[in-house]
């Protein structure tokens, strides 16, 4: 099971009890798929295998558990390793285990890769080459953050910085940066870590994740004070990510003051190069969905009819879409006097940023995903 799923690329596997039947599906390229049904009676010798191998305690069936699961094998003539994180959930008719596969070799760390637009792209990388202050990477669980946040490290990760991370869980081990598994339950929190980074002499300080205001504000107060500090918040666009931290208690002048840019971020299945094809679509549709009139009479989107390589899905792989915004002056000031989003998103756009959907249409024009894609995961 766990070979297949790596062959097949996979992001997760889930094995799923249920009262008749035990499920196991793969997470490809973002959608779940059926892969197999084993008999019922397997349901608790799996689920203690996987836990074994996790080094869990296969007592206890009545707790959530988490662990990891290091897989070496022969990829090809050349050794390979693969971390699969494991969570255990007890459902009602047994254990839920979810294993998300970590492969050191997908890390795309070469931002160029990611699908960042050119000018979006110096936007960011102006940014973080900054020698102090904060940078936001927003979006839902499973839209790329973290592979964004690693390139950006990865790219700054020089012998003369300092790279600290706090991180729940540590996904990806990346030599040269001080990484700090964050335990809630012997209170080493993000807050916790934060404070005691501040103490280590640190240059870049990255936080998996803004969860509540304690975390915010020492946050901020490391980028005011000469740091810094990349994170994550789970917000649906850019913009809105001012008044999330507004509405955690953060004043606007702190705002203001600290972040630098805040990229939002979607990932959309990419059309397979092996079987793509043109689709037709009528232009009316196509200015519907955001094109110009002008794009709109010379588009042509294209989908993947489906074929071997890509298991008649017609996608493989995924690529970002994105959404800069750089906190400039006249964004500042709008901050400030406590704009909503609204009016952030239109100044923004009107200083030049490129919307998700903006983006994804872009990538539509290109030839890289589907109309169906980007209108799956943006709004106009």
């Amino acid at each position: 099971m766990l070979m297949s799923a790596i062959s097949k690329g996979a992001s997760d596997i889930h094995i799923e009890p249920y009262e008749k039947e035990l499920r196991i599906r793969y997470r490809i390229d973002g959608v779940l798929y059926n892969i197999m049904a084993p008999p019922l009676k397997f349901r608790d010798p799996i689920a203690s295998r996987v836990k074994i191998m996790a080094k869990l305690d296969i007592a206890e069936k009545r707790l959530p558990q988490d662990g990891r699961i290091k897989i070496r094998f022969n990829d090809a003539g050349r050794t390979k390793e693969i971390d699969f994180r494991v969570s255990c959930l007890p459902t009602l008719f047994g254990e839920k285990i979810v294993l998300r596969l970590l492969d050191r070799d997908k890390l795309m760390l070469d931002m160029t890769k990611l699908g960042f637009e050119v000018e979006s792209l110096a936007r960011y990388e102006e940014a973080i080459s900054r020698p102090w202050g904060m940078v936001l990477v927003t979006g839902p669980t499973g839209s790329g953050k973290t592979n964004t946040l690693y390139s950006s490290i990865a790219k700054l990760n020089t012998p003369e910085t300092n790279i600290m991370t706090a991180e729940d869980p540590v996904e990806f081990n990346l030599p040269g940066i001080n990484q700090v598994q964050i335990r809630e339950g012997i209170g080493l929190n993000f807050a916790a870590a934060l404070r005691a980074f501040l103490r280590q002499d640190p240059n870049i300080i990255l936080v998996g994740e803004i969860r509540d205001f304690e975390t915010a504000e020492i946050g901020i107060k490391a980028a005011l004070t000469g740091h810094l500090v990349l994170s994550t918040l789970h917000t649906n666009d850019a913009p809105s990510t001012i008044s999330r931290l507004m509405n955690m208690g953060i004043e606007p002048f702190l705002v203001a003051s600290s972040v630098n840019l805040i990229c939002a971020q979607r990932l959309v299945r990419r059309v397979c190069k092996v079987c793509v094809e043109p689709v037709a679509v009528a232009a009316p549709t196509l200015m519907k969905v955001g094109f110009s009139p002008e794009d709109a009479a010379s588009v042509t989107p294209s989908k993947g009819r489906g074929c071997e390589k890509c298991n008649n899905t017609g996608f493989k792989g995924r690529v970002g879409l994105y959404e800069v915004m750089e906190v400039d002056d006249e964004i500042k000031e709008l901050i400030l006097v406590g704009a909503s989003g609204l009016e952030l998103r239109r100044k923004a756009v009107e200083r030049g940023m490129i919307t998700l959907r903006q983006s994804g249409l872009r990538k539509v024009k290109q030839g890289q995903t589907t109309l169906e894609e980007v209108l799956r995961e943006t709004v106009n």
